[in-house]
């Protein structure tokens, strides 16, 4: 394996699976357009589009590649004709988006990512229901939150603050970082290693444009411009991957913005409040004026927040998951996964007559 794939992220994970189709080549996605795809391999850089026969298979928009995403084409080096992208490697972390249009299809946004940066600034911008839903969509995903806290230079308490984030963001690191600081961005790089994908996530303003210029040494644009060298042939992209040059690749992509909470990882967001509910007197308990209820409880003694306990109540009914314990909502979850095979029992008993053919 050339030290190329190794800084695009093509781990021994991926490197097994691929050895599934010999006749093929690894490749990862690093742009996408309407109908073509940009995608880097051991050699170079090439557009390709899936075969027919994926067309054909595609059920829904998520069984398409996306930005991210490991796959497997018809050749290593570039040609006058698009390279056909014949599979999907299995992706280790995923972040969706409700499809536009669609009722119930979910669109990939960016595929195997390691590191979300979930940036902040320590100004008007700080928010902790919002860091709330946006640490929910990262633990979902498979990612690792790392909160950036930018603008410091414009926050006269950052001890209050950082406080305030312990309260609900448990096992994340936080960093800061100084928009007047030409090496405020160290912390952050400190975090990206050769092989690693990282993505930034948050709202318009914070910073998350500066410190990937100066994560990539270069202006983002300028980079844009360098890779469009096909001269019109196919149509702007706004998502897209990029090698850094001390190592690893970031992916940029202005739908992160927009994710809805298609799923979410609540359990390991509210991990308080889960814990506590776990103690009440009613396994359905509500929290709102049920006898022995412990998260009341917590909320009059004070250890637990009115404000926390409405965004955890709003995520879980915005996820879809209103009325159900921590258990019963990965039970859901573990459901959904297996719906194309009837049911998790019907998936199993699938699994054991592959293990029996063996």
């Amino acid at each position: 394996m050339t030290d190329r794939l190794i800084n695009l992220g093509f781990s021994d994970r991926f490197v097994q699976e691929a050895t599934l189709y010999p006749d093929l080549h690894p490749a990862r996605v690093i742009a996408q357009y309407k109908e073509l795809y940009r995608v880097a391999t051991a050699e170079s850089e090439m557009l390709a589009e899936i075969s027919g026969k994926m067309r054909h298979a595609a059920v829904e928009m998520s069984d398409y590649p996306a930005v991210g995403d490991f796959v497997m084409i018809d050749r290593n080096e570039g040609s006058q004709d698009h390279a056909i992208i014949h599979h999907t490697l299995t992706r280790k972390s995923v972040f969706i988006r409700k499809a536009a249009g669609k009722a119930h299809d979910v669109q990939v946004v960016a595929a195997n990512i390691d590191i979300v940066f979930i940036c902040m600034s320590l100004n008007n911008d700080f928010n902790l229901r919002r860091l709330e839903r946006y640490l929910a969509i990262a633990w979902d995903s498979g990612a690792t939150p790392v909160i950036v806290l930018t603008k410091a230079d414009l926050c006269a308490d950052i001890p209050e603050k950082l406080r305030e984030i312990e309260t609900i963001a448990f096992g994340v690191d936080v960093l800061v970082t100084s928009s007047l600081s030409e090496d405020g961005y160290t912390a952050v790089l400190k975090y990206i290693t050769l092989g690693q994908t990282v993505v930034f996530i948050g709202s318009s303003g914070v910073g998350k444009s500066t410190l990937i210029n100066r994560i990539l040494g270069e202006e983002l644009n300028e980079t844009r411009e360098i890779r469009r060298d096909d001269k019109g042939r196919h149509a702007t992209t706004n998502r897209e991957l990029f090698l850094i040059p001390t190592g690893g690749c970031i992916i940029d992509t202005p739908g992160m913005r927009e994710l809805g909470l298609e799923s979410a990882n609540l359990a390991r967001t509210f991990v308080d409040i889960d814990e506590l509910a776990e103690q009440c007197k009613f396994k359905d308990c509500k929290h709102e004026n049920e006898p022995g209820c412990m998260v009341r409880k917590a909320i009059e003694d004070g250890a637990l927040t009115e404000e926390r306990l409405q965004s955890y109540l709003k995520l879980k009914k915005e996820a879809k998951y209103e009325g159900m314990n921590s258990k019963q909502i990965e039970k859901e979850k573990i459901s959904t996964m297996f719906s194309d095979f009837g049911g998790i029992k019907n998936a199993k008993r699938y699994i054991k007559s592959k293990d029996k053919g063996k």
